[in-house]
């Protein structure tokens, strides 16, 4: 099993920046692939960013392309979500996700349905 905790986060102002960190245990937690998905209310779980378990390979959504940067620390056993250029529609409730496919090696999913460990969420906030 993979556990997963994200903190971080917060009320932040638009145009402002944030970081979010996941700090994961496991004994194959290096291995796999990792992503960042949000939640607004009354909305579907979409996803955010994906990093392979190497680090050396990204995907982001279109919507935050150019703002956001994921990044992974393995000797840390944690994974980030610098959040820069906020705008209020990123105010959301932020999960991390780890995918143990195989596939995951190789390639990144956008796929919530793909992802097989969660952590408990962390609200971020952007007032205009």
């Amino acid at each position: 099993q993979v556990q997963l905790v994200e903190s971080g986060g917060g009320l932040v102002q638009a145009g402002g920046s944030t970081r979010l960190s996941c700090a994961a245990s496991g004994r194959t937690w290096s291995m796999y692939a990792m992503g960042w998905f949000r939640q607004a209310p009354g909305k579907e779980r979409e996803f955010v960013s994906a990093i392979r378990w190497s680090g050396d390979l990204t995907y982001y959504a279109d919507s935050v392309k150019g703002r956001f940067t994921i990044s992974r620390d393995n000797a840390k056993s944690t994974v980030y979500l610098e959040m820069n250029s906020l705008k209020p529609e990123d105010t959301a409730v932020y999960y991390c996700a780890a995918d143990s496919s195989p596939s995951s090696h190789y390639s990144l999913t956008r796929f919530p349905r793909e992802y097989d460990f969660w952590g408990q969420g962390i609200q971020v906030t952007v007032s205009s």
